[in-house]
């Protein structure tokens, strides 16, 4: 079964510096249809003005990801770390038992562009850790790139749930199956492009849950390279 989520039906939220569309309640947009999906709590994509972000927050019992579509993203938290984001790499934050952090546009010329994704963990109370992995764009051309997983994989972060978090960039007329099993449920999101899911037409922004489905076929269309993120959930 497929339910799809059109991108026109995300939340919106402009605030001059920040434009946001929340695809599960966040903040001042609350709809009780979509409060997450399974351990799924927020899809926000983001586009900060340069110079500007999110100042000192704190947060606790979050597993936190960030993946930078155009632009760079500076952070910096209690724990120590003092990085910069860019295109192609995935960046994890267990918030555990508590962590401050802010995030702001690294550049000073360009906006930010990017996906900040919320996932419940597991267990509560944990010690707060972090991981930044960047990797080339051909790993996820044309295929599944593992982003983040429950056990530790090279190349992927560690998130404390029963969730895997990948990304793909399909040229056009290429289809790549991803195997699910009857089992387990998916959250698939358009980052850019035009893609079919099982037949299920879908456009930047929009997605789709999936439930009780063995596999995933994702076929391009279009004229020009789509990408994608796919969640494989509990």
């Amino acid at each position: 079964m497929l339910t799809v989520r059109k991108s026109n039906e995300r939340g919106h939220a402009d605030h001059g510096w920040l434009d946001s569309h929340h695809t599960f309640s966040f903040a001042n947009y609350h709809d009780s249809e979509h409060m997450g999906y399974r351990s799924l709590r927020v899809i926000n994509e983001d586009r900060v003005a340069e110079g500007r972000g999110f100042g000192a927050h704190a947060h606790r019992d979050m597993e936190i990801l960030s993946y930078v579509l155009k632009g760079q993203l500076a952070h910096k938290d209690s724990m120590g770390h003092v990085e910069v984001l860019g295109p192609n790499e995935i960046q994890k934050m267990s918030a555990g038992s508590g962590v401050v952090h802010s995030e702001f546009n690294g550049s000073e010329t360009e906006p930010v562009h990017f996906l900040q994704i919320w996932i419940e963990p597991k267990s509560r109370g944990t010690k707060p850790s972090y991981e930044q992995l960047k990797f080339e764009a051909e790993e996820k051309l044309d295929r599944f790139k593992l982003l983040a997983s429950p056990t530790p994989t090279a190349g992927a972060a560690t998130i404390n749930q029963d969730t895997s978090v990948s990304v793909a960039e399909l040229t056009p007329g290429k289809q790549i199956t991803y195997p699910l099993g009857s089992k387990r449920h998916a959250w698939l999101h358009v980052i850019q492009g035009e893609v079919t899911v099982n037949g299920k037409a879908l456009e930047t922004g929009d997605a789709v849950a999936v439930d009780n489905e063995e596999a995933l076929e994702v076929s391009a269309q279009g004229k020009a390279n789509s990408e994608i993120l796919l969640f494989d959930l509990a």
